[in-house]
């Protein structure tokens, strides 16, 4: 799928950093698809000199641009079989699976390119967040948007348990993730006076790391 958006600076320019917890320790290679300019992956090559970074979007105006930023940089359908580009230990994939029309298919082929002990860092946004939820009890609307939870270029929503069985589907294991949407004040005050109970509410979105692992997926451990 070759995606059309809008040729927005912070999007295409917009350092995924909050992933840091859910990082191992040193990746020989690293994949991220969906990279846009590849500004993840400069801050990647920047934290690990030694680590050969792969890039790989569907946007052909920034080719160049992701040149710089990714050693090899490649351009084409996200849903077409990738060229082979060998085994990696780290694979990323941040907010592009709501955009494909078959993402469970998708991440299987990325799973298929783990090293041993490899690992997959995948966001999705929240469809159960409190905002959306407000705008179907209170005006019974669902409606698209520019950017956001909304974006009118998603194509697949995404709550706890579903984002953790697209995992599961693809044979991977989430037991760490990442929940994006408790920064405001607001959130942060109704978060602790509910003792936390409806944090999930808030979540914009879910980051996970997942694993190949034999064993069967339990609850996962999210940072806040």
């Amino acid at each position: 799928m070759m995606l059309a958006v809008a040729a927005s600076t912070d999007y295409f320019e917009h350092s995924r950093q909050e992933i840091a917890p859910l990082l191992p320790a040193a990746p020989g290679r690293v994949l991220e698809v969906g990279c846009s300019s590849g500004a993840t992956l400069a801050w990647l090559r920047a934290r690990w000199p030694a680590a050969e970074t792969v890039g790989v979007d569907g946007y052909e105006p920034i080719r160049d641009v992701l040149a710089q930023n990714a050693d090899t940089a490649i351009i084409q359908n996200l849903e077409a079989p990738l060229p082979e580009l060998g085994r990696f230990d780290l694979v990323l994939a941040l907010d592009i699976l709501e955009h494909l029309t078959d993402p469970a298919t998708v991440l299987k082929g990325l799973v298929s390119r783990l090293n041993p002990g490899g690992s997959v860092i995948v966001s999705v946004p929240n469809v159960g967040h409190v905002s959306i939820l407000a705008d179907l009890l209170l005006r019974r609307r669902f409606q698209y948007q520019d950017a956001g939870i909304l974006d009118r270029t998603h194509l697949r929503f995404f709550t706890e348990e579903s984002a953790v069985g697209l995992m599961n589907t693809a044979g991977l294991i989430v037991q760490q993730g990442v929940v994006n949407g408790l920064s405001g004040r607001k959130a942060k005050l109704f978060n602790a006076l509910t003792l936390g109970l409806f944090r999930h509410y808030f979540a914009k979105q879910y980051i996970m790391l997942g694993t190949v692992s034999g064993n069967a997926q339990g609850s996962v451990n999210w940072r806040f």
